[in-house]
């Protein structure tokens, strides 16, 4: 089972000293989903790999371990891996290998690696960002960015209970750890293993109904209704985070203005690969 409270362990992470950690909560959003954006309308692999460089750059001057963002990466990857890995079997186009009824096409093989590429930059970027900004500052940016208020509303209420849940559920398993009972034991059987992490998230989901009902009494009984503004912390952008942001934004132009020039001459890296 995943331990649960490694999620404090990556609020702390996102909470370090660095040159990327220090940037605006803001540019760190917009510079993401402007990096994914360019990477899934590219249809050739050159502009993703080195997006792909540059994000590993940026890793670096955030001070993250490639060993640990390489792991994370690895438990993300199945996630499209199962689409991606049937594509060069389902896609109609020249056939390049054949065995028993199995065959692979050149259509189907390029966009497969296509897509691929495309996930590890998107997954990179994701990463990076979630490794970098705490959970508190990815709400507050959404709302600076209007997001709808409800949603924000959500979010934040989400991000501030979270770690409540996260040590009730801590204190459950310590309870049973403490009574010797452990889902993988050999002791008991597996139908009585499994019933009791059934009650345990039964109890968990009793627990956070109670919490909510707890939580929006106080709110209610401190004037909150449903036309009620959430504060909105006044920070401005500085000279280092529009630098962050202008900086990606000039690679990626130079990068479109590079494959159109010379696109020829990067061979397959050039190449079209997106179906038509």
């Amino acid at each position: 089972m995943v331990d649960i409270t490694q999620i404090i362990r990556f609020d702390d992470l996102a909470s370090m000293d660095s040159p990327i950690h220090n940037l605006e909560g803001r540019i760190k959003l917009i510079s993401t989903i402007f990096i994914i954006l360019v990477c899934v309308i590219s249809k050739e692999l050159f502009i993703p790999i080195i997006l792909e460089i540059m994000l590993l750059i940026i890793l670096k001057m955030a001070k993250l371990s490639y060993a640990d963002s390489f792991k994370r990466l690895l438990m993300l990857l199945p996630f499209g891996g199962a689409v991606i890995i049937f594509q060069p079997f389902i896609q109609p186009g020249n056939v390049i290998w054949n065995y028993s009824g199995l065959t692979v096409t050149d259509v189907g093989l390029n966009w497969a690696i296509l897509l691929f590429i495309r996930m590890i930059v998107c997954l990179t970027a994701i990463i990076i960002y979630s490794s970098t900004t705490p959970l508190q500052e990815m709400a507050s940016s959404f709302r600076k960015l209007k997001m709808p208020r409800d949603l924000a509303m959500i979010l934040s209420i989400m991000v501030r209970f979270l770690f409540l849940f996260v040590d009730e559920l801590a204190a459950i398993r310590k309870s049973q750890k403490s009574r010797n009972f452990t889902i993988h034991g050999k002791n008991t059987p597996y139908k009585w293993r499994v019933k009791q992490v059934g009650y345990t998230i039964g109890m968990m989901f009793l627990k956070a109904y109670e919490q909510g009902e707890r939580v929006h009494k106080s709110m209610v009984s401190r004037g909150f209704s449903d036309a009620s503004e959430m504060f909105n912390e006044k920070k401005s952008p500085e000279r280092n985070d529009y630098i962050y942001l202008f900086t990606i934004i000039i690679i990626v132009i130079v990068l479109e203005i590079i494959l159109f020039k010379y696109s020829g001459q990067l061979g397959y890296f050039g190449q079209n690969l997106a179906i038509n």
